[in-house]
């Protein structure tokens, strides 16, 4: 019998803490709890978990600062626990690679609720967009100098590996940027809206923000343009979304 899902809780007030603690563990899952950023960074290096709730305010510093932190060793899920309710944190957040947002006060069942479906989607995550827009299987990788007609000039797309490389540089994406692209890649010159994103990087798009993808995209063309400069992959199409230029 495999060993139930770790949990990461990094939290600084003991009663919301207990409160993740016994919601988690009834539902099956193996939390622990850290009450500092520094711990959670000494925890997660020396032990495998399956997600990290972290809360923003943390008495050593910013969650946000502990989540990049975090980025630059592990690709480990990140839900943000936070008091602060404006969108721009919300963005942040996700642009700094977090995989979901709560506000306080929030119901235990919410919370491993999210649990699960970010779970759920990284586990999913070789499986990478089964339902992009327009694909019916998996997608074949085509070497720079010998992309088809219409492709995307210089991108590889590795769904078996989960990589893809621009211009030869491969490219270190997390998991949403990874399937933003892959689906792009797929059309190339096509324009997606916004919507047809989410349903191809999310398996719960529902329950994203209006400008997750923004956020993401934005991330993901910096990527691109670092891996080749002077080169604009991707093309923002007002009102409509967005779109990866073909090669001429």
């Amino acid at each position: 019998m495999p060993a139930p899902p770790r949990i990461l809780i990094v939290e600084d007030e003991p009663a919301i803490a207990d409160t993740l603690l016994y919601a988690l563990k009834t539902e099956g899952f193996s939390p622990e709890w850290r009450t500092t950023g520094r711990d959670a960074i000494a925890a997660i290096a020396a032990e495998a978990f399956a997600l990290v709730v972290l809360d923003v305010g943390l008495p050593d510093g910013s969650g946000f600062d502990f989540c990049k932190a975090i980025r630059a060793r592990s690709a480990v899920p990140v839900l943000f626990l936070t008091a602060r309710n404006t969108e721009l944190d919300r963005v942040l957040g996700l642009e700094l690679g977090g995989d979901d947002y709560v506000t306080k006060p929030f119901s235990p069942r919410e919370i491993t609720a999210r649990v699960k479906a970010i779970l759920r989607r990284t586990t999913a995550g070789a499986e990478i967009s089964r339902h992009s827009p327009g694909n019916s299987g998996p997608e074949k990788c085509h070497p720079i100098g010998d992309t088809p007609s219409g492709a995307a000039a210089g991108i590889i797309v590795d769904e078996e590996r989960c990589a893809a490389t621009c211009a030869g540089v491969r490219l270190e994406l997390t998991r949403y940027e990874f399937r933003l692209l892959k689906a792009l890649a797929a059309r190339p010159g096509r324009v997606f809206s916004r919507d047809q994103l989410m349903e191809a990087a999310w398996e719960d798009p529902g329950a994203s923000l209006d400008r997750t993808v923004d956020a993401h995209i934005k991330t993901l063309r910096a990527k691109l343009r670092a891996a080749a400069p002077g080169v604009d992959s991707i093309q923002t199409h007002r009102g409509m979304g967005y779109s990866l230029r073909a090669q001429p």
